[in-house]
């Protein structure tokens, strides 16, 4: 390992792919040591399934994508970043691998082969089934709406064909010749309906193309991670992002290894949700979050609570359903159980017999009527990390309250957490069922079946709690920077469900709540929708992405028509991956066509035209807030620009790395990093968050807040605005003051030096941001 690892200053994620690979990625490095990045970020870097994309579905034998650039390329990737200053951090799959051509995957191929009897049958989560009074069946859930067996062939190689899966056969059991449904019939595996309830493999989330292993395992842990050992070894990266932790059996165990791997110094990220009250568990040696939890205090800061109210009774009249705390709160328990019997009703039965194997005094069917009531009322993320105990009690006091016939079953939930080292596979099954239950169900579907305001219904946000009071703001802000200073913070990433551009011009809906129901009602007399909540969707989603000068081009338009099947399926509601209801789906697409030209079109670009300035101003001050707030802020590829895109694989389209230096963003984050790399204490592991008081009328439409070292005076100062539509520059500033800290302070951009209670315009002037540096002069 390096003596002297790379200070963290921002990271800059990359998606590669066989188009942009490691050569590619050379070539921006000077550009990214301009912006000022410590650390590039990569996507997944191992071989992956054929035509993969984005790597998450890697595959064994462990080894750097020869697509990518191979270890060679990586090695040449490395000190081109070394010779500018930039560390390297690299995104790893713990959790699963990808399955969906077996020929690929040796792993998986030898279990299919020899089923229970294979030497890496312990390396996956299996649990056979019996079928047809045979027992150690793995079932495959490869089978669509309207598939039958008719089409099942044998190929030259004795493999099973059906459509595009092609499966290995085992020895003996297949013949030039031979009947393709009795060869399967000696198969380990059986195929099953991909909608079925019954499974034998645990996968990632429902995904059937990904197996998850048992990393836990000391053999598969050494086979998943002796590429790792080697690149820390031999000084290739400075540290991970570790896909989904809560898929894990140990995330505590596993974050241990991985340190021991890393050495103290090296960086590591966890991908973890955590709800809006959860704190991330300080046992676990890593160095933070991805940053979805800040994503949500920021979102929230720059979410106007006057709107909200109002955009709840547009809601209801789109829908007839209000859109308020308390009816998203029951629509989400409705969600998660039916989510939970359905998508994962194995999984409840794995986790139901765990713990009734644990307290075998109890009738099995009471504990899963407990085991389904508790992962019903979870309010965490996941509810076996130690500090959590007392909600895991209070959660199933609730649930008994509520169903007081699980009771007696809800007593054994409790036993097995209370005594988690006795219990450990009760207590990984019930935390890994709820775990996928609220990430399938909340984030997956509920979130495309609401829209009171889908800027707010993101990673890590929670639309019940949509707006927090700036005393709240800072006090969250405060906690951070003293107990996880260098997790990362960010406003878009590869899995966000809209950029941060598109998020801050949706935000400011409701800053213009009558203006938006105009809208709407204006385009629903022009163009009535079929499916009135899905279109309501669907044009926000619009807004957000919209041009800013005039009508959607080609690209575009079919943009947001790959969006809107993506979305329509994922709801569930008038079609679903599984079933596609294409009469639907032809309904809505041809409402959506109509929306983007004439009439509704004049009238989106108009509204647009009202707030894009305001919006603008908005991103701005996001991106100010995330650069120079604690934590160590990542930027995502491409957001150095204007960045509007839509979930991926819409935000992971190819960047134009050609665009100017002097963009209004580019310029932002680079005077940003430059102030971090200037006053490193005050942003570091030392460094330390402060208030800065607003005043006046319109105070509400400042955050200001400084940074500097624990023992010392504040170095730095930002100043930003919020609710931008109605604080204009000119007298709307005049309206509000921000007390700055004692000393003179001077504009990083414009030179002019403040001191004491300073109005607003002054600081401001016509910008969004200021950033305010402490002075002698």
């Amino acid at each position: 390992m390096s003596d002297i690892p790379i200070e963290p200053i921002a990271t800059y994620r990359v998606q590669l792919t066989p188009e942009f690979a490691f050569a590619e990625v050379v070539g921006i490095l000077d550009q990214l040591a301009d912006l000022g990045i410590s650390h590039l970020y990569l996507s997944p870097i191992l071989g992956a399934m054929p035509g993969s994309t984005h790597g998450y579905d890697w595959t064994p034998p462990t080894q750097i994508s020869a697509e990518l650039g191979g270890i060679d390329g990586f090695r040449l990737l490395r000190a081109h970043a070394r010779a500018v200053g930039i560390g390297l951090i690299i995104d790893i799959v713990p959790n699963h691998v990808g399955i969906a051509v077996p020929a690929r995957n040796a792993w998986w191929a030898d279990v299919l082969r020899f089923g229970m009897e294979s030497r890496y049958a312990g390396y996956f989560d299996l649990h056979p089934a019996s079928t047809d009074g045979v027992d150690g069946r793995i079932l495959l859930p490869f089978l669509g709406a309207g598939q039958d067996l008719e089409e099942l062939r044998l190929d030259d190689d004795g493999n099973l064909c059906l459509h595009d899966w092609v499966l290995p056969t085992a020895p003996d059991t297949a013949a030039p010749g031979d009947d393709p449904v009795e060869v399967l019939g000696r198969q380990h595996y059986r195929l099953v309906a991909a909608t079925s309830p019954l499974l034998s493999y645990r996968r990632f989330l429902d995904i059937g193309e990904l197996a998850a292993l048992r990393v836990e395992a000391p053999e598969v842990f050494e086979a998943t991670h002796g590429w790792l050992r080697y690149l820390a070894n031999e000084d290739l990266i400075d540290g991970v992002r570790v896909d989904h932790l809560d898929g894990l059996r140990d995330p505590l165990g596993y974050t241990t290894a991985l340190r021991e791997i890393l050495g103290p110094h090296r960086l590591i990220y966890v991908e973890k949700g955590l709800a809006v009250d959860e704190q991330l568990d300080d046992a676990l040696p890593i160095d933070g979050t991805t940053g979805y939890d800040q994503l949500q205090l920021i979102e929230a800061a720059f979410t106007s609570p006057p709107g909200i109210i109002e955009l709840d009774e547009i809601f209801r009249w789109i829908t007839g359903l209000p859109g308020d705390g308390d009816q998203l709160a029951a629509q989400a328990r409705a969600l998660r159980d039916s989510t939970m019997r359905t998508v994962f009703a194995t999984r409840l039965r794995w986790a139901s017999a765990a713990v009734a194997e644990a307290t075998p005094s109890v009738p099995l069917f009471q504990i899963e009527q407990a085991v389904a009531a508790f992962v019903v009322a979870l309010t965490v993320s996941r509810p076996d990390y130690p500090q959590l105990l007392p909600r895991v009690l209070a959660t199933i006091e609730a649930a008994r309250s509520e169903l007081p016939t699980a009771s007696v079953g809800l007593d054994s939930v409790a036993a097995v957490f209370l005594a988690p080292d006795e219990y450990p596979e009760a207590v990984f099954r019930v935390s890994e069922l709820a775990t996928a239950v609220a990430a399938k169900a909340i984030e997956d579907v509920g979130f495309h079946r609401t829209a009171r305001l889908i800027s707010t219904q993101e990673l890590g946000c929670n639309p019940r709690v949509p707006t927090i009071s700036p005393v709240a703001f800072h006090e969250r802000n405060r906690v951070r920077a003293r107990t996880w200073p260098l997790a990362l913070t960010t406003v878009s990433t590869h899995d966000t469900k809209r950029s941060g551009d598109a998020r801050a011009r949706i935000a400011l809906i409701a800053q213009v709540p009558q203006r938006w129901n105009l809208l709407v009602r204006r385009i629903w007399q022009e163009a009535p929708p079929p499916h009135p909540r899905t279109a309501y969707l669907l044009l926000q989603n619009v807004i957000g992405v919209w041009p800013d000068d005039g009508s959607p081009d080609a690209d575009l338009r079919e943009r947001l028509a790959r969006y809107a099947t993506r979305a329509m399926r994922d709801a569930a509601l008038i079609t679903s991956w599984p079933a596609p209801n294409d009469d639907a789906e032809e309904q809505t697409q041809t409402w959506l066509a109509a929306v983007l030209t004439g009439t509704p079109a004049a009238l989106i670009s108009e509204f647009v035209g009202l707030i894009h300035g305001p919006g603008r101003c908005e991103a701005l001050a996001r991106t100010a807030v995330a650069l120079l707030g604690p934590g160590v802020p990542d930027v995502y590829q491409g957001s150095q620009w204007w960045d509007h895109s839509l979930t991926d694989p819409d935000n992971r389209r190819p960047v134009d790395y050609t665009q100017p230096a002097d963009h209004q963003k580019f310029t932002l984050i680079t005077e940003a990093l430059a102030v971090r790399r200037r006053y490193p204490e005050a942003f570091g592991t030392c460094g330390e968050y402060r208030e800065v008081t607003a005043r006046g009328a319109r105070a509400g439409h400042i955050l200001a807040f400084a940074r500097g070292p624990a023992d010392r005076a504040p170095q730095v100062v930002v100043v930003t605005e919020r609710f931008s539509q109605t604080f204009r520059p000119g007298p709307d500033r005049e309206e509000a003051a921000v007390d700055l800290p004692p000393g003179r302070w001077r504009d990083v951009r414009t030179g002019v030096v403040q001191t004491g209670r300073t109005r607003a315009d002054r600081i401001l002037g016509d910008r969004p941001v200021a950033i305010l540096e402490a002075t002698d002069d």
